[in-house]
């Protein structure tokens, strides 16, 4: 009878460190999933960030294309004052 006892004891024990284990397992999975979700998040965070400095590299590239026009423009102006005092100076 004794040994049926320990059979079942040893069983037992066996079903209990399975179960166990199970759980831990369960727990690594879920914490590994948490940490791969938060990493995906910082991701998706980087590249929207990388994707605004890009847009806003573009926008200033395009305000200074309008300064430099502004700036030549207002050199032909200086250019066509100076030749028109340079005339009023002759006369």
């Amino acid at each position: 009878g004794s040994s049926k006892m320990a059979a079942a004891s040893a069983a037992a024990g066996a079903s209990d460190a399975q179960a166990r284990f199970g759980h831990s397992v369960k727990g690594l999975l879920t914490e590994k999933v948490t940490s791969c979700g938060t990493d995906v998040i910082a991701l998706t965070k980087q590249v929207l960030k990388g994707s605004r400095s890009a847009e806003l590299l573009g926008q200033a590239a395009r305000n200074m294309v309008m300064q430099e026009d502004a700036i030549l423009h207002s050199e032909d102006s200086l250019r066509k004052m100076a030749i028109i005092t340079t005339h009023l100076q002759y006369q």
